[in-house]
Parts: C-alpha cells; structure tokens; sequence
C-alpha cells in the first residue's frame, strides 16, 4: 500500500499536499482500492468557498457513491479535468494524475489537525 510521507492525510481517507496556500486533494490509495473500480467523480462546487468537512463532491464505483469531504477550509480554485474522461486514474494513479480538486486555504491553522503518513498507517491498520 502506497502511503507517501510528504502528504497529510484525514480519516476520511483523503491526501493533502500542501504548496504555500494551495492545497490539492485527492482519495488514498487505499480508499481507491476500497472502492474498486472508479467511473465517475463529480465536483458541482468549483470556485464555491467551503468549511472544513463538508461535501464538495462525490466519487462513483461500480457498486457504490461515496461523498468526498474537504479537508481544509477554503474556495474550490480548480477541478481536474482529466477526470471528466478518465475517472480511472483515481484507480491507477492516486496521488498524481488522479488529484481531484485544488484548494485556497483560507485558515492555515486546520492543517495541524491533519494526519501524518504514520497516523493513518496506524488508523487503516498498515
């Protein structure tokens, strides 16, 4: 399993890098595994300020829809596109081409409450 040390990561099994006050946000290599097979992803909340865990989109599999939350407060700035004819990158490519949104955080301050790559080998049992 994929857990790369440079991300922080929620129990809600998403990765965060952060650049500055950009942050992109993509599922875990193990949620994507947990899933299965990725057919869509849906994120009707693009340029939309959101607080910390809410629903700003949804992820589709072949047999179930599962609602994915922002980690960190701030304005959705960018939707990966890609993911609009290749949602199965998610699959194949969690943390690089299957990004699926790029924040502006707008409260630097959430990110402490944000998982280490060890917090969530030990919450997913790895």
């Amino acid at each position: 399993m994929n857990i790369p040390s440079d991300l922080k990561y929620t129990k809600d099994h998403e990765w965060i890098k952060i650049n500055g006050n950009i942050a992109t946000v993509g599922i875990t290599d193990f949620a994507q595994g947990e899933l299965g097979d990725i057919v869509y992803v849906e994120v009707e909340t693009l340029n939309e300020t959101l607080g910390r865990e809410e629903v700003f989109g949804t992820v589709e599999a072949v047999k179930t829809v599962s609602d994915l939350f922002l980690p960190l407060s701030g304005e959705i700035i960018e939707f990966n596109p890609a993911l609009e004819d290749e949602p199965e990158k998610v699959n194949s490519d969690p943390y690089g081409d299957g990004w699926m949104v790029k924040i502006r955080i707008d409260d630097p301050s959430e990110i402490e409450a944000l998982l280490s790559a060890g917090d969530y080998k030990e919450l997913i049992g790895a």
